[in-house]
């Protein structure tokens, strides 16, 4: 099985708790990616979310096709780093890290990706061709919104 990795950093202009806020809502998900990711929750989430918590979601990323994706947030350190894992989806592994490092002047956003994808060879195949740039597309997005919101100027 071959595994993939993204990772990101950006510094932003809020504070830890503000960004602890805004990231840790799986409401905020459609503002931050673009317009052909639609991400639909399907069951309550709570204010805050725990080590444990089931998030379920309809997503429709690639062709338009929906998709049901449950992940499990596994880690949890409020605020500076949550973990969630798809358990349902269409990834055969899925793995996302957000740390949230107070500065100076604001903070810094790491997002660390770990995925495998199913179907061995064909999946590998269709990562290259497909999803790998889509997944760039998806977090391009997120840096743009997040640079104009509360970007660095300094």
């Amino acid at each position: 099985m071959k595994i993939y990795q993204l990772y990101r950093r950006q510094q932003l202009n809020l504070t830890v708790q503000e960004a602890w806020e805004f990231f840790s809502s799986p409401y905020n998900l459609n503002d931050i990616t673009p317009a052909f990711f639609h991400v639909a929750i399907t069951a309550k989430v709570p204010e805050k979310i725990y080590a444990g918590l089931l998030l379920s979601y309809q997503m429709q990323a690639v062709l338009g096709i929906s998709m049901t994706w449950l992940s499990e947030i596994s880690h949890c350190d409020e605020p500076k780093r949550f973990v969630y894992e798809q358990r349902i989806g269409p990834f055969k592994f899925w793995s996302h890290e957000v740390c949230l490092t107070e500065m100076h002047n604001g903070i810094v956003l790491e997002d660390i990706m770990f995925y495998a994808m199913p179907f061995g060879w064909l999946g590998q195949l269709i990562n290259s061709v497909l999803i790998a740039s889509k997944l760039e597309c998806i977090f391009d997005t997120r840096r743009d919104y997040l640079q104009h919101k509360w970007g660095d100027n300094g």
